[in-house]
């Protein structure tokens, strides 16, 4: 059979094709903001990790960086105000898209009710997301595990996140 069109549904098989079924990737959870893995480094042979986050208003990420890991956000839906190097905070919506190379200060915080975007990254990073989040209950709920402050500092250690501080004032 055709590397290209092996069925990786399944087990994975590093270099081929692969669909991933609706519903059928990984759910994670910090607090209440859901992390969906839709591709993994594993299964896109190291080139990136794609991720869908839902989160509700006043939740944020404050200004840090990562010097080797480059990250860019798709919004979906709702409003998100992104922080990027020494500029004034942007609020963006859904349709919006925002690009952060490697080293990068930045930071942003959900405006809206609710927003649901997309975020690309390498293999490295996405596996930042998961040291820091949790597997959901049955059924897709959220974990209850509390965010673990200490946890979130160490995977920062491990994964060459910087943390410089607050998000400025809105």
């Amino acid at each position: 059979m055709d590397k290209a069109a092996r069925d990786t549904t399944g087990p994975l098989n590093p270099g081929a094709a692969f669909l991933s079924p609706a519903g059928a990737s990984e759910l994670r959870w910090m607090g209440q903001t859901s992390t969906r893995f839709l591709a993994t480094g594993a299964q896109t042979d190291g080139q990136f990790c794609l991720v869908e986050e839902r989160a509700h208003k006043g939740e944020s990420v404050p200004m840090h960086r990562h010097r080797d890991d480059r990250e860019s956000f798709y919004i979906l839906e709702g409003e998100i105000s992104f922080y990027l190097g020494d500029a004034p905070g942007q609020r963006a919506g859904a349709g919006a898209f925002a690009h952060i190379p490697g080293g990068i200060p930045h930071g942003f915080r959900i405006e809206s009710q609710t927003a649901r975007y997309l975020i690309l990254t390498t293999q490295r990073h996405g596996e930042f997301y998961r040291a820091i989040t949790h597997p959901s209950r049955s059924g897709g709920l959220p974990s209850l595990e509390a965010i673990d402050g200490a946890r979130i500092k160490a995977a920062c250690a491990e994964f060459g996140i910087e943390f410089i501080g607050p998000l400025p004032e809105a």
